[in-house]
């Protein structure tokens, strides 16, 4: 804790004080760089929107989520057939001073619609290789055949213009796409699509990571890659008449976050008031709530709030359709499916997680709701599965042997993840199945997924973006391992569906077809649902204007410190309970970040 402290006192910007009002303090995590072409962990996704900005963002508000103009002045003109978005620039956006921009003397310069051909640019160059090139890659007209032609040419001319990527004049942008993709704009949200500027790219070369250049709120004031990263607002952000900067940046000059990794340290700052917000841990959780699940009377006393944010994410075991055993044999995975003991499950994570009735998270558009096949807890029709199979009381008739599977799982060293393992193979052997838990190193467990090696596996994906698609993609056959398909599910008929439900707007015609298309999901059954988790999070009673979201990336701008206000929360109805809170406990997480 000393240690700590001396850090914290050491990361403070020169003439600051840990208690200045104006300034955040949060926890931060190591990150390699701040090139929003490149990492793909939610931790840089949200240190870089603090110092970089896309042309859409997220409503801060809005439930269900929807998208809003960032840099864009407007939401985009959109053509009858889906395929060009044509945006319109806010004037008067600058990037931050710096020495890279010669031309004007280190001042800088205005934003023009180029900047965002050339960034896409860089997600597409081969060179780069950006762990975003999922989300542009046959989608936009011309760039695909300009990402080859780099390859071919062992280097890529940024110059070379692309027919579906182009700025019509300094101010207007347009994009042409190969075929309808209606999730675009979600895309465009990311931090993939962010606007970087040339002049900084080419001025410090590979240490450009180490040198972020942005439109965003703040700008980079120190890094210090295992200690702190302290961003400060970036004064011409607040110039000129954008909605965010009445929304009270004004409030946080500053904001530190401090690269502490253990629980028990964070929880120590927090106590201490050094830490304005925290995620709860498996170990804070009985210091924190007491036992009917309500906040513990001395944190309430101090202003501590406890805010629930349920998780975009389904946690799943999967099972490998081409394993000779499972792939073929639908009742016995469907006979392991309805042996899985959701409520158990639940009472051992302290109800911080409930099962889902379906791959699709709950509320996000597209999804139909409730299925009417949707799987639940019953041993008995289990077992008659399991006889149907061929395996009566888990037993081969052929050899009198009992049935043994193989479960793969990352995260060894993780004491909950051995715990709640152990209990789902307990499960499995009340239906009369042996299940092998094989623990393994992260690298080595998805190197098992990519060469489709693992016979059952534990894994977990949290979406990209709020549309049914976004997990649906998870169960198409051309996606199959090494792409996001990991259990590789092939059905001709979802196939086809699929393709059809996937170009259309959202609408009650696409969510009935995915309603099909999880029907046969949960009849062809490669996933035993498993859980659908609830984080929670503390915050000081100074941090004002805080309001969950699944996908919080840039949004400080509307926080307020020391009681000056902020925007209204929204309703919550419909969120979880405060008993059915979570923390990232149940295994290897997925996020095509």
């Amino acid at each position: 804790m000393a240690l700590v402290a001396g850090l914290m006192a050491g990361c403070a910007p020169r003439g600051s004080r840990l208690a200045d009002s104006n300034t955040l303090r949060i926890v931060g995590a190591r990150i390699g760089g701040f090139d929003p072409a490149r990492a793909g962990d939610a931790a840089s996704a949200a240190a870089y929107a603090r110092l970089y900005e896309g042309l859409v963002q997220y409503d801060y508000t809005a439930r269900p989520y929807r998208i809003i103009p960032r840099l864009a002045e407007a939401m985009p003109d959109i053509s009858a057939d889906g395929l060009e978005y044509r945006f319109r620039l806010r004037e008067g956006i600058r990037f931050a001073d710096d020495p890279c921009f010669a031309a004007t003397g280190g001042r800088g310069r205005e934003l023009v619609a180029e900047d965002f051909v050339y960034s896409i640019k860089r997600v597409a160059d081969p060179f780069i290789n950006s762990s975003g090139w999922w989300a542009f890659s046959d989608r936009i007209e011309g760039l695909d055949e300009f990402r080859a032609e780099a390859q071919a040419a062992g280097r890529t001319d940024y110059d070379r213009p692309v027919s579906g990527l182009r700025a019509e004049d300094r101010r207007t942008l347009r994009i042409r796409l190969k075929r309808p993709y209606p999730q675009f704009l979600w895309v465009l949200a990311m931090h993939y699509a962010y606007a970087v500027p040339r002049e900084a790219v080419e001025y410090y070369g590979d240490q450009f990571p180490r040198h972020p250049v942005g439109t965003g709120p703040y700008r980079l004031a120190a890094w210090r890659p295992n200690y702190a990263m302290v961003w400060e607002r970036h004064p011409a952000w607040q110039a000129g008449e954008r909605a965010e900067a009445r929304a009270g940046l004004a409030a946080i000059e500053r904001i530190v976050a401090y690269i502490v990794q253990d629980p028990a340290t964070q929880w120590l700052l927090f106590l201490q008031g050094r830490l304005d917000l925290i995620g709860v841990s498996r170990d804070q959780w009985d210091a924190v709530f007491a036992p009917g699940g309500e906040l513990r009377p001395e944190l309430a006393r101090r202003g501590i709030e406890a805010v629930p944010i349920p998780a975009l994410e389904i946690q799943y075991i999967g099972l490998n359709m081409e394993d000779p055993v499972l792939g073929s044999n639908r009742a016995l995975r469907q006979a392991l499916a309805w042996a899985f003991d959701g409520e158990a499950w639940a009472r051992f994570h302290g109800g911080r997680v409930r099962r889902p009735l379906s791959p699709i998270p709950a509320g996000i558009a597209g999804d139909p709701g409730p299925p009417a096949n949707a799987i639940g807890f019953d041993l008995h029709r289990a077992r008659a599965l399991l006889r149907e199979a061929g395996y009566p009381d888990g037993r081969d008739p052929r050899t009198g042997r009992r049935l043994i599977l193989t479960l793969d799982i990352a995260d060894a060293d993780r004491p909950e993840i051995r715990q709640s393992t152990d209990l789902f193979v307990q499960m499995m052997d009340r239906l009369g199945v042996i299940v092998q838990p094989s623990y393994n190193n992260r690298p080595t467990f998805f190197q098992k997924l990519a060469r489709r090696q693992a016979q059952m596996f534990r894994l977990s994906w949290i979406a990209d973006y709020p549309d049914a698609q976004n997990f649906l993609q998870l169960f198409y056959g051309p996606n199959a391992s090494p792409g996001p398909n990991r259990t590789n599910y092939a059905n001709p008929e979802f196939d086809r569906t699929y393709e059809q439900f996937r170009e259309m707007p959202d609408s009650p015609e696409r969510t009935a077809l995915a309603a099909r298309l999880v029907e046969h999901i949960l009849e062809d059954c490669p996933w035993i649902l498993m859980g659908q988790p609830t984080e929670v999070v503390l915050k000081q009673a100074r941090l004002e204007g805080y309001i969950p979201h699944a996908f919080p990336f840039g949004m400080e701008p509307y926080w307020r410190l020391q009681g000056e206000g902020g925007p209204k929360r929204p309703d919550r109805r419909g969120t979880a309970r405060r008993g059915s809170l979570s923390f990232d406990e149940h295994g290897t997480t997925e996020r095509r970040f």
